[in-house]
């Protein structure tokens, strides 16, 4: 966690979030992937430069505990929704990367007035037999590395070749999190796309170009789904598009968000 974040934690109806926050500006609420959270990124630090970021920790990832209560991504996302309202956030804009892109979605369409603006990052969520998900859950580290960037180098940045301890107990964690709410069903929720027309947000969708992951065809399909949707393609990015191209990335977000 970088010092250019305050941290804080919401006791949401019993469930403590531990999140971060920065810059000032109208509301931008960002939810994590499968990993990455409780750590203050360069690309939320690129958006906090324009907006208020708040960057909240799901149940069992990074600094917040586990609550069994939560059992699944209906559970987060009600959580996340009475969050935004205990902080009082209005008309807030709502951000969310592969596993939080599917959370966000599912924000939104229950919160549909509550929501402004959406930006959907290589969402998962979906299930289209003839185009699946890659399972991360059976790659070891080098094929996970291959799978979520286009650029080794980018991924070696990032990643280093021997990780501490903290960091290793860090990536545990947030996997088995992840399994709690991914498992079964795989990736998805199978009465996601009938519901996706109750979104009355614009969306945005930002798609990698070169996803190995999650292929574009669900990106795609949330399109399709969305009432007031659209796809952008952000050139040589794999899955983890916020961490690979974050100047790009931000730039459309921004471009979007402007209106």
């Amino acid at each position: 966690m970088s010092d250019q974040a305050d941290a804080q934690v919401v006791n949401v109806n019993g469930t403590p979030i531990s999140l971060l926050r920065a810059g000032s500006g109208p509301p931008l609420v960002v939810l994590h992937a499968a990993g990455g959270a409780g750590t203050w990124l360069p690309y939320q630090q690129k958006l906090a430069e324009h907006f208020t970021v708040i960057a909240p920790d799901a149940p069992g990832f990074g600094r917040s505990p586990e609550d069994e209560r939560i059992e699944g991504v209906d559970d987060l996302a009600f959580l996340y929704l009475e969050l935004i309202e205990q902080l009082g956030l209005r008309d807030p804009m709502l951000l969310g990367a592969s596993f939080g892109g599917w959370v966000a979605a599912e924000v939104a369409l229950l919160g549909r007035e509550l929501i402004s603006r959406l930006v959907l990052v290589d969402p998962i969520g979906l299930r289209i037999p003839e185009q699946p998900i890659g399972d991360l859950f059976a790659m070891d580290p080098p094929r996970k590395m291959a799978a979520l960037f286009h650029d080794p180098a980018a991924a070696a940045r990032i990643f280093p070749n021997q990780p501490d301890l903290d960091t290793i107990v860090s990536f545990y964690r947030d996997e088995t999190a992840f399994a709690r709410y991914a498992w079964s069903p795989f990736c998805c929720n199978p009465k996601l796309p009938r519901r996706l027309h109750r979104i009355l947000a614009p969306t945005l969708v930002l798609w990698g170009e070169n996803d190995r992951l999650v292929p574009r065809a669900h990106g795609e399909r949330y399109v399709d789904l969305i009432p007031d949707a659209r796809l952008e393609i952000i050139a040589n990015a794999g899955h983890a598009v916020m961490l690979e191209t974050p100047d790009a990335a931000v730039a459309a977000i921004r471009r979007f968000l402007a209106g």
